[in-house]
C-alpha cells in the first residue's frame, strides 16, 4: 500500500513537472528579449558632420520623447535635404561664435548642435526664430525626458545657428536630415535596452 502511494505521488509529480515544462520557452522569454533589444544600436558618440548650406531660415526647434531615445528637430522650411548641413559633437565647454562668450548648458554632457542655416532673414536681418543667446529654447519643455536635460540657444552667426543640448551623460546619438529639417536622436543608454 505504501508502495502504491509512493508510485502515485511520483506519477503526479511527473505530470505536474511535464505540464509546466510544456509551456514553450519563447512564449515568456521571447517577449522579454524582444523588449530588451528592440532599440536601435550601433550609434556612437563621435562628432557627426555634413557639409552643405542654405539661405533658407531656421524657424523652429522642437523635441519629442520616444521609447529608445529623445529627439530634437530643427526646422528649416524650404530647404531640401541636400542643402542641409550640420555639425553635432560633444564639447566640454560651449562658446558662442563671433563673441567667444561661454554659454552654460545643464546636464552631465553637452552636445553642440550647429545647423548651416541662419535663424534670421538674410535679406532683412530680422530673427526668424525667437530666441536669445544663453536662454532656453522657445517652446521646448524637457520635463519628463529620460536623456535631455537642457536646451539653449547659443546664437546665429554668418549663416550658422548654434544650439547647446544638455544630456544626462555622454550617450550615443545619430543625426539625419529630411526635407526641411535636421534630426538629432540621443539614445537613453549604450546597450539598446528599453
Amino acid at each position: 500500500m505504501v508502495r502504491n502511494r509512493t508510485a502515485w505521488a511520483t506519477a503526479a509529480l511527473m505530470v505536474a513537472t511535464l505540464g509546466v515544462a510544456a509551456v514553450p520557452a519563447e512564449a515568456t522569454a521571447g517577449t522579454t528579449t524582444t523588449q530588451a533589444t528592440a532599440c536601435p544600436t550601433g550609434w556612437g558618440s563621435q562628432a557627426e558632420t555634413r557639409s552643405a548650406g542654405t539661405l533658407e531660415s531656421l524657424t523652429n526647434v522642437r523635441t519629442g520623447r520616444h521609447a529608445c531615445f529623445d529627439r530634437m528637430v530643427v526646422d528649416v522650411p524650404g530647404a531640401g535635404s541636400s542643402e542641409l548641413g550640420y555639425s553635432v559633437r560633444y564639447v566640454s565647454r560651449l562658446y558662442q561664435d563671433g563673441s567667444g562668450r561661454q554659454i552654460t548648458v545643464g546636464g552631465g554632457a553637452v552636445l553642440e548642435v550647429r545647423v548651416t542655416a541662419p535663424a534670421y532673414d538674410p535679406d532683412t536681418g530680422k530673427p526668424t526664430y525667437p530666441a536669445k543667446a544663453g536662454q532656453r529654447l522657445t517652446g521646448v519643455n524637457l520635463t519628463g525626458y529620460r536623456t535631455f536635460r537642457d536646451a539653449r540657444f547659443v546664437g546665429s552667426f554668418e549663416g550658422d545657428t548654434q544650439i547647446g543640448l544638455g544630456v544626462r551623460a555622454r550617450l550615443p546619438f545619430r543625426v539625419w536630415v529630411a526635407s526641411g529639417r535636421v534630426v538629432i536622436d540621443v539614445a537613453h543608454n549604450w546597450t539598446g535596452a528599453r
